[in-house]
């Protein structure tokens, strides 16, 4: 199997992220909060990307914003999925009442702008990590219900699934061994996209000043903090920018090679 430049590329730079945010406890210079210098200083040995608004490390302060940017990402979306997945696929194989009810529930969610809903639930509530990951995952999933249930329309009308409702098999049965192995390739697809969309979400969440909370750090809380070193000219903001540029490119460029190589539909069959 050949993999295209782009895609490898995708696959070496997502990797970095995910071994930088595992590993983080052993890769940062300094502790998350340590202030060892001066405001924003230049790049130097001790700082090899220079120094934030109040003195910290920057490098030191992007490997611990990955760590918590991308674990808040991945729960939320895992949730989503986990969430979204089930209920479309239960949707399209119960049809009538039940697909009615779900269908416009999440219609009726999904007129609401996601970050508006999420800025009022977020006012009220607790600002934690499980808060966090519950509102992001519980919004993004009704995304993945659209999807998952207008695959599962298409899946549900094969043979294979009418020969398994005759045998009498229960629809727990029918979604986990004949939709879900057969739809899991745009799934995987969209939960690249999904994930990304929950990085930039948690970011946009920070920078308003409702997302990860101090003493933790994320990206978009360190561009809100490093803003005003913008007007003269220092990088501190732009550095946690790029870096959930990044990440969005290069997951992006997975999910686009995995969307390409594969079909759920051509030649599925359930098991």
């Amino acid at each position: 199997m050949r993999i295209p430049l782009s895609a490898l590329i995708g696959l070496a730079l997502t990797g970095t992220f995910l071994f930088v945010a595992i590993f983080t406890q052993w890769l940062a210079p300094y502790a998350i909060d340590d202030t060892t210098g001066g405001q924003w200083e230049g790049f130097s040995r001790m700082h090899l990307l220079g120094t934030d608004t109040i003195g910290r490390d920057i490098l030191s302060r992007l490997i611990y914003g990955a760590q918590v940017t991308i674990f808040v990402a991945l729960a939320s979306s895992i949730l989503a999925f986990s969430l979204g997945a089930f209920l479309g696929f239960f949707a399209a194989t119960s049809g009538g009442w039940v697909d009615q009810i779900l269908s416009r529930f999440v219609d009726l969610v999904m007129a609401v702008p996601s970050l508006i809903v999420a800025l009022v639930i977020l006012s009220v509530l607790p600002l934690n990590l499980t808060v966090l990951i519950l509102v992001i995952g519980l919004l993004d999933s009704t995304r993945v219900f659209r999807l998952s249930r207008a695959v599962a329309v298409d899946i549900t009308v094969m043979d294979y699934v009418e020969a398994a409702k005759l045998r009498g098999e229960k629809g727990t049965w029918i979604i986990f061994r004949e939709i879900l192995p057969n739809a899991l390739s745009p799934l995987v697809a969209e939960f690249g996209l999904r994930f990304i969309f929950a990085v930039l979400f948690i970011s946009t969440l920070s920078f308003l000043g409702l997302g990860i909370q101090p003493p933790l750090s994320d990206w978009g809380g360190m561009v809100k903090e490093n803003k005003d070193g913008l007007i003269y000219g220092k990088s501190a903001a732009m550095l946690p920018a790029a870096a959930i540029a990044a990440l969005a490119i290069s997951v992006n460029l997975v999910a686009d090679w995995i969307l390409t190589r594969t079909s759920s539909l051509k030649g599925g069959r359930g098991g």
